[in-house]
């Protein structure tokens, strides 16, 4: 590999590491960021290479086309193939060195994937230890239907000033105590949200999704009641609670795929790491991956 290539590779995963660790593309980071990159750019190039040099890389291919799909998704995200060429150029890298990086971060990747099938397989056991011993972080909080009526303030509007807009709320609420099976009518009469179009319904919610205001209005009701008027910096809302799902412990059938599928994850990370750390220790003055996400 030419040297101009060497440097187009690097600039690539200095620009690919820029963003995930800050955020940002590598001519605009400061001084100590810069150095932490710098440092990151090494590592990441002596882990590369620590892992192709394992007898494991000679086993492993990565097919054409996966790295055409690779290539292709990466250049879909600009209008067209000039913009695409002028990126690449201002970061210091083109389409060679950006397939020559493609193609050693795949075949990384496919080496710790034959890995990590070193891993012991995980039965039906361990998914229902973890079920029982997780319990308290799995149980899902209590969640509740949510149906409004929103009156905007617009003082340009008769209608809508802060006074005339809580009256007509007020009627809307008297109309609603008398008929409540005609929300959804009111809703798509008078509601100023699109939920309107909806009747009024805007979903399920737990704590914390909603403005303060209407988070208490909505979990002070109980099923099937309408609140009082209540104000926020939207206007004027009246809140109906459809239903309560209690908290709860899913039952273990719904969640046993996930639960397999994140020991599975765990065990493949920690099989890489071990794997890593062994080869590491057999290469001289390669550093060690800081966590389980390495390289």
């Amino acid at each position: 590999m030419s040297t101009k290539h060497e440097a187009g590779v690097a600039a690539y995963i200095a620009f690919k590491l820029a963003h995930t660790l800050f955020g940002r593309a590598p001519d605009e980071l400061d001084a100590g960021e810069r150095a932490r990159l710098s440092a990151s750019v090494k590592r990441q190039r002596s882990i590369e290479a620590c892992v192709l040099a394992a007898p494991e890389a000679g086993k492993v291919a990565v097919p054409s086309a996966t790295l055409d799909d690779a290539l292709g998704q990466i250049e879909g995200r600009y209008d067209d193939s000039a913009s695409f060429d002028a990126a690449m150029h201002a970061q210091g890298f083109d389409r060679a060195s950006l397939a020559e990086a493609l193609a050693r971060e795949l075949h990384v990747d496919a080496v710790l994937e034959r890995v990590s099938s070193r891993m012991v397989q995980v039965s039906e056991l361990d998914v229902q230890l973890h079920y029982q011993l997780q319990a308290d972080k799995l149980r899902q909080p209590e969640r509740r239907g949510l149906s409004q009526i929103l009156v905007t303030i617009n003082p340009e509007f008769a209608e809508n000033t802060q006074d005339r807009a809580l009256a007509r709320s007020n009627e809307i609420r008297a109309r609603l105590l008398k008929k409540p099976e005609r929300f959804a009518e009111q809703a798509l009469k008078h509601s100023e949200c699109p939920s309107a179009m909806n009747g009024g319904r805007l979903g399920d919610y737990g704590r914390g999704q909603l403005f303060p205001e209407i988070e208490a209005a909505l979990f002070a009701l109980p099923a099937g009641a309408l609140s009082e008027v209540v104000r926020s910096e939207l206007g004027f809302h009246l809140i109906r609670c459809d239903h309560i799902q209690p908290a709860c412990l899913p039952p273990y059938p719904e969640l046993a795929p996930r639960l397999r599928k994140a020991i599975e994850a765990r065990r493949r990370r920690l099989c890489q790491r071990a794997w890593l750390r062994e080869r590491m220790q057999a290469t001289a003055n390669v550093p060690a991956p800081e966590d389980a996400s390495a390289p």
